[in-house]
């Protein structure tokens, strides 16, 4: 009867939203995430990555909500929340801009492309411009080192950005154009070693 009734709440809870928008944070939202999650063990990333997705942030209620709703404290609900980069305490631009600072991107010049963006789009990292089109984040590891520099624009990653790729993109987004992904280089799809080795046995005994 438990789990039936866990199921029966997870699919009453899904919540269709128009990709790259977000709906406004509302507590009755919120509590149809923690029913669809509260029956799995550890739900709480899995819900705040759901209202992240949905809202575009954490709201500072949502925090209150959880710890109440889950049996947690507040300070461990806004513990994960602050500890987490991927989560937010407040709303984020239309689109959103991830600049990779690590070591392997800065030996590629992504210092250099970092000042351009600031001053491009006169915003300092983890702030929003004024018209809310773009939001600009600094991260430490976007896991394409051999092609860096690289960013992450609307959830898709480039490398090889230069400047001029970074100013077509962050302009495109402000003008609603898109984030301009037929610029840089996307990154390549990843394939197994295994897999590879395996395709090069069979061939090897035909």
């Amino acid at each position: 009867m438990f789990q039936m009734g866990c199921a029966a709440r997870r699919g009453a809870a899904m919540v269709s939203k128009t990709s790259g928008s977000y709906v406004p944070w509302s507590k009755e939202r919120t509590i149809e995430v923690v029913d669809k999650h509260r029956c799995e063990r550890g739900p709480l990333m899995p819900i705040l990555h759901e209202l992240q997705e949905m809202f575009g942030y954490i709201d500072p209620d949502a925090v209150d909500l959880l710890a109440s709703e889950l049996n947690l404290s507040k300070a461990d609900v806004h513990g994960v929340v602050t500890f987490y980069k991927d989560f937010r305490s407040d709303s984020a631009g239309d689109s959103v801009i991830r600049l990779c600072r690590g070591e392997a991107c800065q030996s590629m010049g992504a210092e250099e492309l970092a000042r351009h963006a600031l001053e491009h789009l006169g915003i300092g990292f983890g702030a929003t411009t004024p018209d809310g089109a773009v939001t600009l984040e600094q991260v430490f590891c976007l896991g394409n080192c051999a092609l860096s520099p690289a960013v992450m624009v609307e959830g898709r990653l480039k490398g090889r950005v230069d400047e001029s790729v970074s100013t077509r993109s962050s302009t495109n987004l402000r003008r609603g154009r898109g984030d301009g992904c037929c610029h840089g280089v996307r990154a390549p799809r990843r394939r197994s070693a295994f897999c590879g080795r395996r395709r090069g046995r069979g061939r090897h005994r035909a």
